[in-house]
């Protein structure tokens, strides 16, 4: 009896033991998955804050590759310097001469994390921000077409004729607050394909989806 009984505690605390090891390696892996990987942070700080990092392309295979795949989200009011100077880096890139886009997703400068810069034409002076892990919780039924060009698609534009007129948007700041609000007209439209590059998605895509008829 008594040795049933020490095995019964032994097998207890057997399974307890492996559920606090599950418990912190899962913690473990969910902070590896919302900070940058060593890779990652080598490419962001191989430069100065105000260097413009090389714009992926579609025409480049490898590039084509990481434009196509799923970003991961990443860690809101973050004291990692490697947030605070990829940001910086990445307006960079956006704003620079070779470049001067509309807005900006991570992925498009290789870095697979759910950060984008957008315009915004619908504020005075029409400033650029940023935002942290943005999903489009709400379309409006009202679509828009809108001329739309993509600094990693090179020497095209194309009128998109499935936009939202407006989209319910969800995101997160820097200081780690977390916003609602609405955005319509082109903006909204910036949103839109910015957001799709996190998801793996070029405005090709909607082309193409509107040639088939869907």
């Amino acid at each position: 009896m008594k040795n049933s009984i020490k095995l019964c505690a032994i097998v207890l605390f057997s399974i307890l033991s492996l559920g606090c090891f599950s418990n912190k390696a899962l913690q473990k892996n969910m902070v590896s998955e919302w900070g940058f990987s060593d890779e990652q942070k080598s490419m962001i700080l191989e430069a100065d804050s105000l260097a413009p990092m090389r714009v992926f392309k579609i025409t480049n295979e490898s590039d084509s590759i990481l434009l196509r795949t799923q970003c991961t989200k990443v860690n809101p009011n973050s004291n990692d310097p490697a947030l605070k100077h990829f940001v910086k880096r990445l307006y960079s890139t956006v704003r620079d001469s070779a470049s001067m886009g509309v807005g900006i997703a991570a992925p498009q400068v290789g870095v697979l994390k759910n950060i984008i810069w957008v315009q915004r034409f619908d504020k005075e002076n029409f400033p650029f921000e940023v935002y942290l892990n943005p999903e489009i919780v709400q379309y409006s039924e009202k679509k828009q077409p809108c001329l739309e060009g993509c600094l990693s698609i090179p020497e095209r534009r194309d009128t998109t004729k499935n936009r939202a007129y407006a989209i319910l948007l969800e995101y997160d700041k820097m200081n780690g607050d977390h916003e609602i609000e609405m955005v319509e007209d082109f903006t909204a439209v910036i949103f839109q394909h910015e957001i799709d590059h996190l998801q793996g998605i070029l405005y090709l895509d909607h082309l193409e989806a509107e040639r088939k008829g869907k």
